[in-house]
């Protein structure tokens, strides 16, 4: 597995990022719920960078 860095500095990414941490104590079957969350967070993150408010899917 690649290191990655404990922060970005992006409040909402390291948030969603945050969320990985969780994967080792779940069974491996959960672990799709974990990663739709965190990409749903990453996305949210992402739609705001150009100043418009998040946009629900």
């Amino acid at each position: 597995m690649t290191d990655l860095p404990e922060e970005t500095g992006e409040e909402r990414v390291d948030t969603a990022l945050g969320g990985l941490a969780r994967l080792g104590a779940m069974p491996v079957s959960a672990h799709v719920r974990v990663f739709e969350e965190v990409f749903t967070g990453l996305e949210q993150a992402l739609a705001t960078v150009d100043g418009t408010p998040d946009r629900q899917r």
